[in-house]
């Protein structure tokens, strides 16, 4: 049975025009204007890729750090140990241990959004894959979050990096910021995750790569983005 939709996303969407591609300063200050919920929703941009990524050399995955940020301070959990722990505490890390990490969250405690791990602390946290892994929150090399330059990911964590991947339909959705930032902004941000996806077109990619882009609060109704609107 369809999901209702309520009376504000109804709303929303009947000043969203589906049948036309917005310049993307367009479509966000749409996205804006249209949020129908009462607390600064996320804005998300979502890309249709033209891959396949049952292909291994079509799978895309990595991380991109936000000009502007994403309006969210992430909690980052760093498996470390010795010298490696205290530099993550000096750069901000939210929290910081070895063995005793493991046992808590094998426990059911997951109050962190990202962790991160030196390679040498794989073997332990690898004990947590059923529990990280379909949250999203395993650490991998791919992302940056398995380094032995802990001091680095963490500042770029906190400073607005978010993570992309491929989903099985060839989408990758990420979030940009708040409806709360200018429209500049969202804009810049938008354009880095763009440049970011462009330069990792696999070169087993045929046809159009780029195929559909939108935007959405999350609350709010989707709005197209044209590409040529955008630097790729």
């Amino acid at each position: 049975m369809p999901k209702k939709q309520g009376k504000k996303f109804i709303d929303a969407q009947k000043q969203v025009d589906t049948s036309r591609n917005y310049t993307s300063v367009e479509a966000l200050e749409l996205v804006q204007k249209v949020a129908p919920a009462n607390f600064d929703e996320t804005v998300e941009v979502a890309v249709r890729l033209g891959v396949d990524p049952r292909k291994a050399d079509q799978q895309i995955r990595g991380a991109v750090v936000l000009p502007h940020g994403t309006g969210k301070t992430k909690r980052v959990l760093v498996f470390a140990k010795g010298e490696k722990a205290k530099e993550a505490e000096e750069a901000g890390a939210d929290i910081v241990g070895e063995e005793e990490l493991v046992n808590r969250i094998q426990q059911g405690w997951l109050d962190f959004d990202v962790v991160v791990a030196t390679p040498d602390m794989m073997a332990q946290v690898g004990k947590l894959g059923r529990v990280l892994g379909p949250r999203g929150l395993m650490p991998n090399p791919k992302t940056g979050t398995v380094t032995m330059d802990i001091a680095q990911a963490v500042n770029e964590i906190k400073a607005g990096k978010v993570e992309y991947r491929v989903e099985k339909a060839g989408n990758v959705h990420v979030p940009i910021g708040k409806v709360s930032f200018d429209a500049q902004q969202l804009n810049e941000n938008l354009n880095t995750v763009i440049d970011t996806l462009a330069k990792a077109k696999p070169s087993a990619a045929k046809g159009v790569y780029m195929r559909n882009i939108s935007v959405a609060s999350s609350m709010g109704p989707g709005v197209k983005v044209t590409t040529s609107g955008i630097s790729v």
